[in-house]
């Protein structure tokens, strides 16, 4: 929208076209780090008019107003976003997500950026997720899916170490084993109900992020994350203790391979399936020294804490690309503008994590700068104290020309931090 306004330049009057941003109100659910970023990118982006948050956390209060629901409830959100009228819902966890909050958002008319319901079992399934890919001709690992025990004792001895082990359910990022321990493999599997057992990737792994519309995808750029709790990639998985992007020892055209061998053939599986994907599709991959790049698996939202340094990079305003994927729109999109820098967030941990964090511990957190800042991914505030209420607590994010100025600057920023009861990895960003 544009309009003629009046002007002076000394004593000469010219008339000039002023235009005028359209703007638009926006509910973003969650709570996490992920979320932390993806509020920056909103209240820094002026086509948001108003930012809601549900539930959010200490750190997201000075981005937006704060509503205290469940975020996974679909009637409560309908119901909110209602109330406050907002025009576009982002979900950020996965939860909302299987429990069909975008079904419900999109039921009431409200644009939303999240897969429905039944496309969110690429994540919420690991079994279906490999039915995709087979269906789709998608290159991943070979796997079996066994429903008692017996059978994934089987299919551990078939493949031989190094053993993988998959909850086929939501595990919080915590339920895959990958192990030379046989009976820890097995073990794992008693626990878990129906397991998909895969044979073994090596090779670097990457995420690579990609917004959809139904039809059509724009990736983002590939990033590389730390799955385990220790340096040098020692002790359990974990949700993820840092991450790093973009990858400068990748080839150029990864992002494209990509995209023409897993993403399109996936989104044309779904569409033909009935239950096209809307949202952010997550790929995992391994690029093996054998039979080149693989799927290790599909996640349907951002990942965390790979989205901390992917989104500290890109110019590009991002609620208007994420509204238009919404309204399978994706075609009207410019390419997007990416800063010529890198990006690494280190993660603080309660000490405990993965398996039983400390809680409520005090923490204090420094003053961000232009490169370098801190994101609350864990934390509650009681009596005006900041506490730690999770396992993954903070992310620290450092920007430099260099990928090793920004790890400097993250692990500067990081030296800042208060917090007694943390932990972190002191090799984030080195590639493995």
């Amino acid at each position: 929208m544009s309009r003629l306004v009046h002007t002076r330049i000394g004593a000469q009057s010219i008339r000039i076209r002023v235009t005028r941003v359209s703007t638009f109100d926006v509910l973003l659910l969650g709570g996490g780090g992920r979320e932390h970023a993806l509020a920056r990118c909103f209240a820094a982006d002026p086509a948001v008019g108003h930012l809601h948050i549900a539930p959010g956390n200490p750190g997201l209060a000075a981005l937006g107003t704060r509503h205290d629901i469940d975020a996974a409830d679909p009637d409560a959100v309908v119901a909110l976003a209602r109330d406050l009228g907002v025009e576009f819902v982002m979900i950020g966890p996965e939860a909302p997500l299987v429990a069909g909050v975008a079904d419900a958002l999109r039921e009431a008319g409200i644009d939303c950026f999240g897969p429905s319901r039944e496309a969110a079992a690429l994540e919420g399934s690991k079994a279906f997720a490999k039915e995709v890919m087979a269906a789709a001709g998608v290159p991943t690992a070979r796997s079996r899916i066994c429903e008692t025990i017996e059978q994934a004792t089987a299919a551990i001895d078939e493949f031989g170490p190094t053993h993988v082990v998959k909850n086929d359910a939501l595990a919080g990022g915590k339920g895959v084993v990958v192990t030379d321990d046989r009976e820890e493999a097995i073990a794992h599997a008693s626990t878990c109900g129906r397991v998909v057992i895969e044979s073994f990737l090596d090779g670097p792994e990457v995420s690579l992020f990609v917004i959809c519309d139904g039809e059509r995808g724009i990736p983002l750029l590939p990033a590389q994350d730390f799955k385990r709790v220790g340096d040098g990639d020692a002790g359990p998985n974990t949700g993820g203790m840092g991450a790093y992007a973009p990858l400068p020892w990748a080839r150029e055209s990864l992002a494209d391979e990509v995209m023409e061998r897993v993403v399109d053939p996936t989104l044309a599986e779904m569409h033909r399936r009935g239950t096209p994907f809307t949202g952010l599709l997550y790929v995992g991959l391994a690029l093996t020294t054998r039979s080149g790049l693989q799927v290790i698996e599909f996640n349907v939202r951002f990942g965390d804490p790979e989205t901390q340094a992917v989104l500290a990079l890109l110019e590009t305003p991002l609620a208007g690309v994420l509204r238009a994927a919404a309204r399978g729109e994706l075609d009207t999109v410019p390419p997007l503008r990416w800063r010529d820098a890198h990006a690494v967030v280190v993660v603080e941990a309660a000490q405990g994590y993965p398996y039983a964090p400390l809680t409520d511990c005090p923490l204090q957190i420094p003053t961000d700068d232009t490169n370098a800042w801190t994101l609350q991914a864990g934390t509650t505030e009681v009596d005006g104290k900041l506490l730690s209420c999770a396992g993954r607590v903070l992310g620290v994010v450092g920007l430099g020309a260099e990928l090793e100025e920004a790890r400097s600057a993250a692990y500067a920023k990081l030296a800042e931090v208060d917090f007694e009861d943390g932990f972190h990895r002191t090799d984030i960003g080195i590639p493995h």
